[in-house]
């Protein structure tokens, strides 16, 4: 049974936070789902995490070679094909509490300024719950990544 972590971003995007949760995930041993809402906006982080610092080793879903990529960024029902242990949601994308379940990792990765994503997040949280996963949140809001109770 996997477990949920939700980072509360308040003072990052996405693009910051990101080469962290891969990193780790990869030195795990996973494979990463990393699962959008629109397509426009997985090609803009594709090309961010392909000039940020670092290598991370990924590709955009729908390449021939998506079945080896350790890290593929795909969209909101469409199936990612490289076998991945961890997922991690941006944007409210959904992800379901059975899911989570046959997953290692989840990661629900929302922005705490668009009153939108924390109705999102906490319905999420909520469904996660109540299908027995564990959850934890984290937050920035001190400047630094914190777990808190």
């Amino acid at each position: 049974m996997g477990s949920a972590l939700f980072y509360h971003l308040t003072r990052s995007g996405p693009a910051q936070l990101l080469p962290m949760l891969i990193g780790k995930s990869l030195q795990a041993g996973w494979r990463v789902e990393v699962r959008g809402r629109d397509r426009a906006r997985q090609a803009g982080l594709d090309e961010t995490l392909w000039q940020g610092d670092g290598f991370l080793p990924h590709g955009l879903a729908g390449g021939v070679h998506d079945p080896r990529q350790p890290v593929l960024l795909t969209v909101a029902g469409q199936p990612a094909t490289n076998a991945p242990r961890c997922l991690i949601a941006l944007d409210g994308a959904p992800v379901g509490g059975q899911e989570c379940n046959d997953l290692d990792r989840v990661c629900i990765v929302f922005d705490g300024n668009d009153p939108e994503a924390l109705d999102t997040a906490r319905a999420q949280w909520r469904e996660f719950k109540a299908a027995g996963v564990a959850a934890e949140y984290w937050s920035e809001a001190d400047g630094r990544w914190e777990r808190k109770q």
